[in-house]
């Protein structure tokens, strides 16, 4: 049986900015803010403020609040990385090669994007690389077409996200594309 949840007095947005930096710290993934509004007993928009003074807060330490859509998770800034691999005993983060970056990059910013989008842009195939971007947990499955063979579209993570020092994808930079250049008439 479900015992109700006892009505939680209302905080000023310190206190919930520091309730919900603990539920944060102690959830092993990401959050949802209606979650987090249910488990406070308090609206969405309160804990958008909240969530806010936290990610002022963490400006001047090495703590991140990360979003990815409607989810929120406490990370660790990229700054602190070399130091809490070698505290934890970890070898250095892997390297990613040029194909990867350039696949993981037309996610990022084509996403939801399917597997042929992605070949009919790089013009060779990236079943290898999706499968290795997908090991690495830094994209994943966010649905199919609905056309023939029903194509899966892949989108970014959360580790996405931590690997390259991103709060959101919000964050990324503002894709430049150079035009091409006409090309020289020669006689």
């Amino acid at each position: 049986m479900n015992t109700p949840q006892p009505e939680l007095p209302g905080f000023a947005p310190e206190q919930t900015a520091a309730l919900l930096e603990s539920l944060l710290f102690v959830a092993d993934q990401p959050v949802a803010v209606s979650e987090l509004a249910t488990t406070l007993n308090i609206t969405p928009a309160k804990i958008e403020r909240a969530l806010g003074l936290l990610a002022e807060l963490y400006q001047s330490r090495y703590l991140r609040v990360q979003r990815h859509g409607s989810k929120v998770q406490l990370t660790t800034a990229p700054e602190a990385t070399a130091y809490i691999e070698r505290f934890l005993g970890l070898s250095l983060s892997g390297k990613l090669s040029t194909a990867a970056l350039e696949v993981l990059g037309m996610i990022a910013y084509k996403q939801p994007v399917t597997r042929p989008e992605i070949e009919s842009i790089r013009g060779v195939s990236s079943d290898g690389v999706l499968r290795t971007l997908l090991s690495k947990g830094l994209v994943e499955e966010v649905g199919r077409l609905d056309t023939v063979g029903h194509p899966i579209q892949y989108g970014t993570t959360f580790e996405f996200l931590k690997h390259f020092g991103l709060s959101s994808l919000k964050d990324l930079p503002t894709l430049q594309i150079e035009p091409d250049e006409p090309e020289s008439e020669t006689d």
